[in-house]
């Protein structure tokens, strides 16, 4: 059964840690992300937090029901922070394009914390104020509101698919991460036509791509399939007002 939560009010310590820090769940999240950088995610348990933030691995459960509660908190961080550097412009294919791509970059810049938190629904502010977002962006749209719905679900899961899929290459060991791009070049790229020939045709392309991450291509197909579904009343207006000269 998960420890008893202390409310916000009783949380806060007399006296600073053995760090000179007044404990916080903010404080906690961010020294849980150092030690998953440097630990990875097996690494990240309360015995080491607290040594990183000394103080008593119990203190923690002032703050987390339990490791797992924390690991909602690391996940609403990162979807947070992706937030944080996004502002709306009124456009909404750009507008969801660049927010992608700021969740994407969110959990790339901790990728140990993005296998740990990718798959997961937090519930908690930020990453509710995220959804809320990318909804309103899309019901400001003009899309209905299950079409708005079906596009959030495929936005945000691909978004957080390749964010996952990603941060795997970037939590492996540089020598096991060259390897695996390396063989693009040292076996792909040396198969033979006779037997390969639609891989040997395009072995100098697939080196050139299969290093670097597919998702702002499969972003912009997300949304340019997405335009296609607004209804055509909404297409006349948006390219009636993009006129010049005409009034509206």
């Amino acid at each position: 059964m998960p420890k008893q939560v202390v409310p916000e009010g009783a949380r806060r310590r007399r006296r600073p840690t053995r760090q000179g820090s007044v404990l916080s769940e903010t404080l906690i999240v961010h020294t849980a992300l150092r030690v998953l950088k440097e630990h990875g995610a097996t690494g990240l348990t309360a015995r080491r937090l607290g040594a990183a933030l000394g103080a008593d691995p119990s203190t923690l459960y002032r703050y987390f029901a339990g490791m797992d509660d924390l690991t909602r908190a690391i996940g609403e961080e990162l979807m947070g922070r992706a937030l944080d550097d996004w502002t709306a412009t009124g456009h909404w294919q750009a507008d969801l394009r660049a927010l992608g791509l700021a969740i994407h970059s969110s959990y790339l810049a901790h990728p140990q914390a993005a296998v740990l938190t990718a798959s997961r629904v937090t519930g908690r502010p930020r990453e509710i104020a995220v959804d809320e977002a990318i909804l309103g962006v899309l019901r400001s749209a003009g899309f209905p509101d299950a079409t708005a719905v079906r596009v959030y679900h495929a936005f945000i899961d691909s978004s957080l698919a390749f964010a996952a899929l990603d941060a795997g290459s970037l939590a492996l060991t540089d020598e096991a991460r060259e390897t695996d791009e390396e063989m693009w070049n040292s076996t792909y790229a040396r198969l033979p036509a006779d037997t390969h020939p639609h891989i040997a045709a395009t072995a100098r392309l697939l080196a050139g791509r299969m290093t670097h991450s597919a998702y702002p291509v499969v972003l912009d197909t997300l949304l340019d399939a997405a335009a296609a579904q607004l209804p055509t009343t909404t297409h006349r207006r948006r390219a009636a007002k993009a006129r010049p000269g005409r009034r509206t």
